[in-house]
C-alpha cells in the first residue's frame, strides 16, 4: 500500500463545495424545467437521483475525478492501484453515508479530523472503500 500525494482537508473540502454547487445548479435547472421552480421541496426525488448518479458514476468514468475534484486538483484512487469502479464508489458514497447517518454525523466529524490529522489523509469512507484522495494526476497507460 503506497499513498502518493494525499489531498488535505482544505483541498478536499473545496472539491466538495464545488461539486455541491454544480449539483445544486444542474438539478435546480432541471427542476425549473420540470416543475417551474428552481427548487421544488415536494418533487425533489428525480433531481436527487441525478446528484447521486453524478457522485457515483463520474469518478468511475473520469479517472476518479468529478468536476469539482478536477477544479480543486484531486481525485479518488484505489489503494491497490486499480481503477475506481462502481462497487468502490457505492461503498464510498452509499455505505459510508449510511454509517455516517447511523452515528448521527459523529462519524463525519471524526472523518474530518482524520483527514486533517492523519499522515495518509484517509477518512472513514476511504477505509470502507479502500481508497484515498490524491493530488497526483493519473498516468496514461
Amino acid at each position: 500500500m503506497e499513498i502518493n500525494y494525499p489531498a488535505g482537508f482544505m483541498n478536499r473540502f473545496l472539491a466538495y463545495v464545488l461539486d455541491s454547487i454544480i449539483i445544486l445548479m444542474a438539478t435546480g435547472l432541471i427542476s425549473f424545467v420540470l416543475y417551474g421552480v428552481f427548487y421544488d421541496s415536494e418533487n425533489y426525488y428525480p433531481t436527487d437521483i441525478l446528484g447521486l448518479i453524478y457522485t457515483l458514476l463520474l469518478p468511475v468514468l473520469w479517472f476518479g475525478y468529478t468536476i469539482g475534484r478536477r477544479i480543486a486538483g484531486n481525485r479518488i484512487v484505489r489503494i491497490d492501484g486499480r481503477k475506481v469502479g462502481i462497487g468502490t464508489m457505492i461503498l464510498r458514497v452509499i455505505v459510508a453515508g449510511i454509517a455516517y447517518a447511523l452515528t448521527l454525523g459523529i462519524g463525519l466529524i471524526v472523518s474530518a479530523f482524520m483527514v486533517g490529522l492523519r499522515e495518509d489523509k484517509r477518512s472513514i469512507h476511504d477505509f470502507i472503500a479502500q481508497t484515498y484522495v490524491t493530488t497526483n494526476p493519473p498516468t496514461r497507460s
